[in-house]
């Protein structure tokens, strides 16, 4: 049975570890904020300048002036931080983030990721994902397995522009959790 996007949020966030600081990127990986397990502590970061990111907020609690880089309201757990996104930028070019959960287009079995641009298409900016894939310790990927068109996009190369090479990890999508080994895909 295939996972929904919540279930896949959810199982990515088995491979959160006490201390992490972790970069949650658009889309299914922003979900990875409402499944931190209550046994460890993490960090949440988001590029636009916020660490201490908590889960989702309910319709009471909303506060519009909390967003994330997807433009989601958020919530801020206790001691939690904003900046600018130079200083975000900065922890993420030094390294400081543990692991990145991005959504993709398409990944690699040598662990390439497209998650930018589809040729033709209109598109709002690359946002932070070349920095991240280029600096972060782990990236996982969280995402569909098909396109709309039923194709799959765990593949043995990209086709559409690459954003980072040979930088993923694991990628986590709705029909399984699949490791990039030196022979390729690993279904674990």
């Amino acid at each position: 049975m295939a996972l929904d996007k919540n279930q896949i949020a959810k199982r990515i966030s088995k491979e959160l570890k006490d201390g992490m600081y972790v970069n949650l990127g658009i889309g299914i990986p922003t979900l990875v904020a409402n499944y931190v397990p209550e046994d460890i502590e993490i960090e949440l970061q988001s590029e636009n300048g916020m660490l201490g990111i908590g889960p989702f907020p309910t319709e009471e609690n909303v506060d519009a002036d909390l967003i994330n880089a997807g433009k989601q309201t958020v919530t801020l757990r206790t001691g939690g931080s904003f900046f600018d996104s130079a200083l975000s930028f900065g922890m993420i070019r030094a390294g400081k983030v543990d692991i990145t959960i991005l959504g993709a287009m398409e990944v690699a079995d040598n662990g390439d990721i497209a998650n930018w641009k589809v040729p033709g298409k209109m598109v709002k900016g690359m946002g932070g994902a070349m920095d991240l894939v280029a600096s972060a310790k782990n990236i996982i990927v969280a995402m569909q397995h098909t396109d709309k068109a039923g194709n799959s996009k765990l593949l043995d190369a990209c086709t559409l522009p690459i954003t980072g090479l040979k930088c993923v990890k694991k990628v986590v999508t709705d029909l399984g959790v699949f490791e990039i080994t030196p022979e390729g895909f690993l279904c674990t």
